[in-house]
């Protein structure tokens, strides 16, 4: 894995699904989290995606942005956003750049078939680009719930780091 805790989170650059730039440079300054997911609209990233949706208020109150990452083409990406009503960020990855450069693009099992594909991985950052945290083992139908669980204990330590 290319994305490491502790280290500069990779550089990027990608359009959102209102063809606006989106990258490590324009998100300096802000906390954000960038869950990575195979397809717009297949089950598994539908759950992922609406139960984020679903904690969305209390992951912002936390003061952090949400971007997902899919090799979906922008206009694929609004229609899930449009569908679910998201109020969060997509981010087109047509071309695998963003996925490879986090090392999350290669072989794994899905229904038992090993396949290449996107590693449903997420990764939380501060303001000052720095990756705080990886989470390799998403749950899809309870990720919204996970985020906040790891921003709880990033907070923890901070604030034990502190005192």
């Amino acid at each position: 894995m290319k994305v490491e805790i502790g280290k500069p989170v990779p550089s990027f650059s990608n359009l959102d699904q209102n063809e606006e730039v989106v990258s490590n440079e324009s998100l300096l300054g802000k906390k954000y989290i960038l869950f990575f997911y195979p397809k717009d609209d297949s089950p598994g990233c539908t759950k992922e995606a609406c139960n984020i949706r679903d904690n969305y208020r209390a992951i912002s109150k936390k003061g952090y942005e949400v971007y997902g990452i899919s090799p979906d083409k922008v206009k694929k990406h609004r229609k899930f956003i449009d569908k679910y009503e998201f109020q969060y960020s997509l981010l087109a990855d047509e071309e695998k750049t963003m996925i490879n450069n986090f090392g999350l693009w290669g072989p794994k099992k899905f229904m038992g078939k090993e396949i290449i594909g996107v590693y449903r991985t997420t990764v939380i950052v501060n303001e000052e680009g720095i990756v705080d945290d990886i989470i390799t083992k998403v749950v899809t139908k309870s990720h919204g719930e996970q985020l906040l669980e790891a921003i709880d204990k990033l907070e923890q330590r901070t604030m034990s780091a502190a005192s």
